[in-house]
């Protein structure tokens, strides 16, 4: 069974790259922005529902930077395959939610929603100079966080 996600490489005028800090069953990840695709949708209208879902942000979806091309098993559900599509996009207005200076730097609003839930997440951008394949958590980010940074994709 495969698992099909979309995630969103947004850089800001400062060369600074947005990534979320979640905390999902137990663990903390940081990863890009984005999340998984719905029956009936294209990967570009995933992406946008997941930016306006989780930032309340539209976006415009640019250039595509890579498709998984290699195995990787959810780490969740063990049956299924992980396949990643990465995409470059476009604020279309200013972002509104808190953005954090640390790692897991959760607000009150975020901790009720953990209560809730088990799991919250938060939003922080990463100097270009310190972004890198250790930035992120999953191993296919680490893949396009490499591309990006040396501006290969």
């Amino acid at each position: 069974m495969f698992n099909l996600r979309v995630y969103g490489i947004l850089t800001n005028e400062k060369k600074q790259v947005l990534v979320s800090d979640e905390f999902i069953r137990g663990s903390y990840y940081t990863k890009f922005p984005g999340g998984g695709l719905e029956f009936g949708e294209g990967t570009r209208d995933c992406l946008k529902r997941e930016f306006m879902e989780e930032m309340d942000l539209e976006v415009k979806v640019a250039s595509h930077i890579y498709t998984t091309d290699f195995f990787q098993m959810s780490a969740f559900t063990p049956d299924q395959q992980i396949i990643s599509i990465y995409y470059f996009v476009e604020p279309l207005a200013d972002i509104t939610v808190p953005l954090r200076s640390k790692p897991f730097d959760f607000d009150g609003r975020q901790m009720k929603v953990y209560e809730q839930t088990g799991e919250t997440e938060t939003f922080r951008f990463i100097n270009w100079n310190d972004f890198s394949e250790e930035s992120v958590t999953l191993p296919i980010d680490k893949v396009v966080a490499g591309m990006v940074k040396r501006g290969k994709w």
